[in-house]
């Protein structure tokens, strides 16, 4: 059966174009990163764009203290922060790849 106006190169091409529209989107996901601190700074966290922790840094103090809880809790917090941050910066990254495709106002 045809349909008449299709162009199935047309469709092909159109799908490339999307999945290289994806590929760009991912690579800038990775290279965003975001911090988050918990504690006055006690611990910080970096994530990418994909949520992926890249660092941890804890203040060598926190360890003389011996609080092994406190410490889980300002990481939990500190990596929960991260992350949030990190799908706000997603969010903007999509909007604008999906700007470029002139479909911005589906986000």
């Amino acid at each position: 059966m045809k349909f008449p106006g299709f162009n199935p190169g047309q469709l092909q091409q159109m799908m490339k174009d999307v999945q290289r529209q994806q590929e760009e989107l991912q690579k800038r996901l990775r290279d965003i990163r975001v911090e988050a601190s918990a504690g006055g700074g006690i611990v910080t966290v970096t994530v990418s764009g994909l949520k992926e922790m890249v660092a941890l840094r804890i203040d060598p103090d926190a360890i003389k203290d011996g609080d092994v809880e406190m410490l889980q809790d300002l990481i939990v917090a500190a990596t929960n922060e991260a992350n949030r941050k990190a799908d706000e910066k997603a969010q903007e990254a999509m909007r604008a790849q999906l700007g470029m495709l002139g479909l911005g106002g589906l986000f």
